[in-house]
């Protein structure tokens, strides 16, 4: 019922795309991460929460039509409806029904406790097609919440300099700032590009921990620092004098990431499902066949061959490794 296309997965019963590579007549959005929407459609449908950050990406022109979480829409020969992902605030999974059964395709997800976005729910199914970003074994989370008072510990501790914590601006940034809120009510300060997803998800009800602008501030001794990944090595940095960095991502799982690019610490957190999380997932939507994209794919299908299942690779033309999401 879906079959991969040079725009991205394609479902002809329904005539729509989903999260297409490039520009198409109706594309079905898992959630507002760039890689996963894209500008240029003529349609767009996503769950109603990635309204409002689908709109920001894509400005104000996008049409962009909405269903609520487990509504469903004949859209064609199917029956479309979202369900929570657990990625982020927004994010969902699509479940199709049609001549061919039911297919879940998962977007990205995770199944770790997440305060900005719903818990992920598993669907029954004949196909899921998964995420495979971190599908290694030795890939496996921390309880957030540990996570979370790292980051505080260090923050703290680094009282003569500033803390600043790269982190993508959409998603992992917002996460950061709810764990932290559970913690501490002491503002944080955050790059330009994270403030106004912040303020996103402030308006849909999510809380977080103040924030300040950077701005022109200079120093700013003993303060958190919220700032995406493409603003290391750039004039903006050249406000603190004295800083240590970390880098928060599920890449820091493997041996020598942190050394290797150059920052002071490294907190493992991850929007992605880990290996365990992965193969829970599969067995709770009772899927006869998994079709797996992104990252690690090829490991996770020769598993789910070997422990007898029907499993393939799709969409392998995507991006190995999700750049915005984690």
């Amino acid at each position: 019922m879906i079959a991969d296309s040079a725009q991205g997965l394609h479902c002809a019963a329904g005539g729509f795309h989903l999260d297409p590579r490039e520009p198409v007549e109706r594309a079905v959005i898992t959630h507002a991460h760039g890689d996963h929407a894209r500008a240029g459609s003529a349609a767009y449908l996503c769950v109603s929460e990635c309204a409002p950050l689908l709109r920001r990406r894509l400005g104000p022109e996008a049409r962009v039509e909405t269903l609520a979480y487990g509504e469903r829409r004949r859209i064609g020969d199917v029956e479309v409806s979202f369900h929570p992902a657990g990625h982020m605030l927004g994010s969902a999974q699509v479940r199709i029904e049609g001549a061919g059964g039911v297919w879940v395709v998962s977007g990205d997800y995770k199944r770790e406790r997440d305060p900005t976005c719903p818990a992920f729910e598993p669907q029954r199914c004949r196909t899921l097609i998964t995420e495979a970003t971190y599908a290694l074994p030795l890939f496996r989370w921390e309880e957030p919440a540990s996570v979370a008072r790292q980051i505080l510990s260090w923050w703290q501790s680094n009282a003569e300099k500033a803390s600043l914590l790269f982190c993508y601006a959409l998603g992992k940034a917002q996460r950061i700032l709810a764990e932290l809120a559970l913690l501490t009510d002491r503002p944080a300060y955050v790059h330009g590009a994270v403030e106004p997803y912040a303020q996103a998800y402030r308006d849909a009800g999510v809380r977080l921990l103040p924030t300040k602008l950077v701005g022109d501030s200079r120093g700013l001794t003993g303060e958190l620092i919220l700032a995406p990944i493409t603003a290391r090595g750039t004039p903006w940095m050249k406000r603190f004098s004295r800083f240590e960095s970390a880098f928060a991502s599920g890449l820091l799982r493997i041996r020598g990431t942190r050394r290797r690019r150059g920052f002071d610490r490294g907190f493992v957190l991850s929007d992605h499902a880990d290996w365990p999380g992965l193969l829970r997932t599969i067995r709770e939507t009772g899927a006869e066949q998994v079709l797996a994209t992104h990252g690690y794919h090829e490991s996770l299908v020769r598993w789910l061959r070997e422990s007898g299942l029907e499993a393939a690779p799709i969409g392998t033309a995507q991006p190995s490794l999700d750049p915005e999401g984690d």
